[in-house]
């Protein structure tokens, strides 16, 4: 259905009642916005108590990315308490049809040596195409490479091409036709390379799937560079649509072979966020990373972040802390990231010999600051300084093959440090883990943790009291992240109706959750990843160590606003590539869960028919039945308007596409 300026602007009035309802924006909305909806003009008012089933909302809305159709009944069948005991023990849920799904993600499974040889960064391939490095006998690895070396190589044709002076223009020969006369015959023009790849797209198209990634390796390389990106769109979607998954990877990385292992990621987190049934574990896995934050783009961290989210972090996300905190500190990612791989002891026996660099206080300074302590944690300058000795010689061996964790003695900085008013005595790699030891143990860091905690799961400013119970289950159980989160789940703070639905959606939470709520197959995630990094929160792309902030105040801006209820509309029009959303399903799983739901509004006996009844169904599938008498009225109003109205009746599964997009996004969904 076309957007008529009519429904645009109903659209706007919806995006005005979303502003008055985060503080932020209203505070910065600019005086031409449209009127705001007094009747709305305050987040989502919390209950004057939880019925169960506004717990079992309550904890699927928080422990989860959200509910999609027929978790709430799963809850509630099952019990609340029972269900949040079995999230807390992931290795007792069955995940298979996320895992059937991310079968298709070679990479995430590989270490970084298998990543950098089956996908070669460019300081490989520039020491391959220098005859420093064979090319792989393997037939598929021996395309990747070539392709790569000639790309190398005609950039530096190119390159040496243009450093050349121009030549001085010679005067014609005799018997030479004057400037501008008409040729007597026209030479044929030499086909582009955008011609010649796409001529070996069509060869291969004709023949059977399972030959065509064979006949590109008897292609020429220098015809195959950036082969994905010069081919016709029609061609690269029928390759992709019958390549296997190796052979899908093989086939991007003709253009960039780093891209495939980022990218791969990305997806991968997205499909695990929309699908898993362990969605504690993928929310702390999510929370943990952030606070623990790489950045993904940092060089070599694209081989690196892979292994790092998998094996430090998500092995690692309901365990002891002080096993995460080791498992982070010594992985090659958080090495590169805070660049102490390079720190150098002043005293030690490496320093000052072949130019390297001297001390790094990078990972000692945000190891207290942002890992434990926190910034009001008690610790001074001489501290991060003394911290930073410790991990001297704290490193990174073979990076070009993968890397792995090393410990080089020769840069550690000799002597007894003295951090927090201790002594550690010089013992080498040992000094680390020493160090490690005490700030995990530390009264300052069972507080910062389980602030941070609370403010994930409860509010952007949690109570105190919750925060100090949960910091006692943090000291007596050795930084036990599972009993710590029990504390919390267990807290009448939690289940308190001051924080029902107070949480403001981050831009992954809020489009994960859309995906969810309105059970959208989503054939390829890779739009999705492009959406969340429009809205400012590209997954593994937070440059600082800070990571995305988690309050209110960060995400409720006009823009970010704007930027949602766009993805909203987009998606439900089905205009996002790789997300199938089905309208019709929804009025559907609305009477379904109408039916065990006597008082929401769709099943208000005599109330709604025709379209209102459609309206009513489609909130209740989205929202579960919570969706606000404010809000629902001023959707109503929107579509009473003639011209939306008659664009409704004349495609009512067009009308269900535009409700669709005003639910979500309205104030109501974008609180959890």
């Amino acid at each position: 259905m076309p957007l008529s300026w009519k429904t645009l602007a109903a659209l706007f009035a919806i995006l005005s009642l979303a502003s008055t309802a985060f503080p932020q924006a209203a505070a910065k909305k600019k005086p031409a916005a449209a009127p705001a909806h007094p009747a709305a003009a305050a987040a989502p008012a919390g209950p004057a108590q939880l019925t169960e089933r506004q717990r079992a909302l309550h904890a699927l809305n928080r422990l989860t990315f959200g509910p999609r159709p027929g978790d709430l009944e799963t809850v509630l069948a099952k019990g609340v308490d029972n269900w949040i005991e079995d999230q807390l023990h992931p290795e007792s849920i069955t995940d298979s049809a996320a895992q059937s799904r991310l079968n298709f993600y070679r990479t995430i499974g590989m270490n970084p040596q298998q990543l950098t040889q089956n996908f070669p960064p460019e300081a490989v391939l520039q020491a391959v195409a220098a005859a420093k490095r064979p090319i792989p006998t393997d037939p598929v690895l021996h395309l990747i490479y070539s392709v790569q070396v000639a790309r190398i190589k005609q950039q530096r044709e190119a390159q040496a091409a243009a450093a050349k002076p121009p030549a001085a223009a010679k005067p014609p020969a005799a018997g030479t036709p004057a400037a501008g006369a008409a040729p007597s015959t026209a030479a044929p023009a030499a086909p582009t390379p955008q011609d010649l790849a796409r001529a070996i797209a069509d060869k291969i198209l004709i023949l059977p799937k399972n030959e065509r990634l064979k006949a590109l390796e008897d292609a020429p390389p220098d015809q195959l560079v950036n082969f994905p990106n010069t081919i016709r769109p029609d061609q690269r979607l029928r390759l992709l649509a019958d390549f296997s998954p190796a052979e899908r990877e093989a086939f991007y990385s003709l253009n960039n072979p780093t891209a495939v292992v980022a990218t791969e990621l990305q997806q991968a987190k997205i499909l695990r966020e929309a699908l898993s049934e362990r969605q504690l574990l993928e929310v702390m896995t999510d929370f943990w990373f952030n606070h623990f934050n790489v950045y993904q783009y940092k060089d070599r961290d694209n081989y690196l972040t892979t292994g790092y989210e998998r094996d430090a972090i998500r092995a690692h996300a309901l365990g002891k802390f002080r096993d995460l905190l080791g498992a982070t500190a010594q992985h090659p990612a958080m090495l590169f990231y805070l660049d102490n791989w390079l720190s150098i002891g002043p005293h030690s026996t490496a320093a000052g010999k072949g130019g390297q660099s001297g001390l790094n206080e990078n990972y000692g300074r945000e190891l207290m600051e942002l890992h434990t302590l926190g910034v009001d944690g008690g610790y001074t300058q001489a501290d991060v300084t003394e911290a930073a000795r410790v991990f001297t010689g704290w490193t990174i061996a073979n990076l070009d093959d993968g890397g792995q964790f090393q410990f080089d003695p020769r840069r550690h900085d000799p002597g007894n440090k003295t951090i927090l008013g201790q002594t550690l005595y010089e013992s080498g790699v040992d000094e680390g883990q020493r160090l490690l030891d005490m700030l995990a143990g530390h009264p300052s860091t069972a507080h910062f943790i389980s602030k941070k905690l609370a403010m994930r799961f409860v509010s952007d400013d949690p109570p105190e009291a919750l925060v100090k119970r949960m910091a006692a289950t943090f000291l007596a159980t050795d930084g036990d992240i599972r009993e710590v989160l029990r504390t919390l789940f267990k807290s009448p703070e939690f289940w308190s109706p001051k924080v029902y639905r107070g949480k403001v959606k981050t831009p992954l939470e809020f489009v994960v959750s859309a995906l969810r709520a309105s059970g959208t197959e989503i054939v390829l995630p890779d739009a999705s990843v492009g959406t969340i990094a429009s809205m400012g929160m590209p997954p593994y792309g937070c440059v600082p160590p800070t990571g995305y902030s988690m309050a209110a105040e960060s995400w409720e801006n006009q823009g970010d606003l704007l930027a949602r209820f766009n993805f909203a509309t987009n998606l439900t029009q089905g205009k996002v590539g790789g997300l199938t959303f089905d309208p019709a399903n929804l009025p559907m799983l609305g009477l379904v869960k109408s039916a065990d739901l006597p008082k929401t509004k769709a099943t208000m006996a005599g109330e709604h028919t025709g379209v209102d009844l459609a309206i009513a169904l489609i909130e209740d599938a989205l929202l579960q039945g919570d969706f606000s008498p404010a809000n629902d009225a001023v959707v109503r109003r929107q579509l009473q308007d003639p011209d939306v109205a008659r664009q409704m009746a004349a495609s009512p599964i067009s009308g269900l596409r535009l409700v669709s997009s005003f639910v979500l996004a309205s104030p109501d969904f974008q609180h959890r």
